[in-house]
């Protein structure tokens, strides 16, 4: 069986617990459009998409792509603000990551936020330098679900996808690390872990995994799940009125 020899994180709702503050900045951008739909529950279905995309699927009148890109950095500007005080990694990473480290995995970082949102997180919370890859929006054409992400992130680490453990927090993020071939740790901060659709294990925060029980549990794992396309499916709601 493979052996596991790299771990791949997703950003928001991962590293950061930061799902509430994603969704009042969201919140503010609908109340400012005019949109009546709830931001929260709109992330719990759609977490881990562009915002482009996701507001794709609010606006009752199709927008062209310079108004998507305006209301996405609106967004990002109102996320910004909310969170400049409350930034903080997630309960337990900062020794979690030491230990990945220590065991002699590769570690990397795959987002569908920016360049310079991850700079907002990553360098201000001096965390970057515990990453050996991070693969952000501007490097790939194509947001999750699609695999492309964390494919990049493991071409970049020189591991094949079959040695690489996925942390996710939402339902899109799960589906892309299966169809790049990985597998998944499921992190609770927005969903249920019966939500998901095959983890290989289930917690709240880093506090509550180590390194060492990852390999084992990886080792004894089967195959790879199969990409759950209704799954999918079922997260991408009809437009709200």
């Amino acid at each position: 069986m493979p052996n596991l020899q790299a771990l791949i994180f997703d950003m928001d709702g991962v590293i950061l617990d930061n799902t509430l503050m994603q969704a009042r900045a969201f919140q503010l951008l609908f109340e400012d459009l005019g949109v009546e739909a709830d931001a929260y529950q709109l992330l719990r279905r759609l977490n881990g998409m562009p915002a482009t995309d996701i507001l794709k699927q609010v606006l009752e009148e199709p927008a062209s792509e310079k108004d998507l890109k305006k209301y996405a950095d609106q967004r990002e500007f109102l996320y910004r603000t909310l969170y400049r005080g409350e930034r903080r990694p997630t309960a337990g990473l900062v020794d979690f990551l030491k230990a990945a480290r220590a065991a002699g995995l590769k570690i990397g970082l795959g987002t569908g936020s920016a360049n310079d949102t991850l700079s907002y997180i990553l360098d201000y919370l001096d965390l970057r330098p515990f990453f050996d890859i991070v693969v952000g929006a501007d490097d790939v054409d194509a947001g999750k679900p699609h695999p492309e992400t964390y494919a990049a992130v493991a071409d970049k680490l020189a591991i094949k996808p079959e040695h690489c453990l996925v942390f996710e927090d939402a339902l899109l993020g799960e589906q892309a690390a299966y169809r790049a071939g990985m597998r998944c740790v499921s992190i609770t901060s927005t969903l249920a872990g019966t939500e998901f659709q095959a983890p290989l294990a289930v917690a709240r925060d880093f506090t509550e995994l180590t390194p060492e029980q990852l390999q084992q549990q990886f080792a004894e794992a089967g195959a790879v799940p199969k990409p759950d396309a209704k799954k999918t499916k079922a997260q991408y709601p009809k437009k709200q009125k």
